[in-house]
């Protein structure tokens, strides 16, 4: 009787427990940094490359209407901010949990000061579908010339 219990303890415990990457994620979406790139850009003429995983326990994170941002882009030097569209990731009213990877590029970065060179980093934020915005997430720097 006692052995019984131990194990049916144990099966209840081992049941109830979760794996860091099974943990309920909610409807507002979660970024965080993973690079950027290049390192060194030439202003008002290279693209920037921010990379970042995004996850949404609902998938409503995208958009395919063109004329709607919905990923925000902040050089922190100057507070300009760069709107993006990141297309949608999921079916309408599919309610899944998507996670991924997003590369968005910044066409061009202005060079702010008078100097040789100057670092710059940026804020990210996105936006899914029903208005929820996700937290925001600083990059690395990186140096801009003129």
């Amino acid at each position: 009787m006692r052995a019984t219990l131990f194990l049916i303890l144990g099966l209840s415990l081992l049941a109830s427990c979760k794996k860091d990457d099974e943990q309920e994620v909610g409807d507002t979406p979660v970024i965080t940094f993973e690079s950027i790139s290049p390192g060194s850009v030439k202003a008002y003429s290279d693209s920037v490359v921010i990379r970042i995983q995004y996850e949404d326990g609902n998938g409503d994170l995208g958009e395919n209407n063109t004329t709607e941002p919905n990923a925000f882009i902040t050089d922190v030097r100057s507070g300009l901010e760069y709107q993006f569209r990141v297309r949608q990731l999921a079916p309408d009213d599919a309610n899944i949990h998507i996670r991924g990877s997003l590369n968005i590029v910044v066409p061009q970065v202005a060079f702010i000061g008078s100097g040789s060179s100057e670092t710059a980093t940026f804020k990210v934020k996105i936006e899914d579908r029903a208005g929820n915005m996700s937290n925001e997430i600083t990059t690395t720097a990186i140096t801009v010339t003129p």
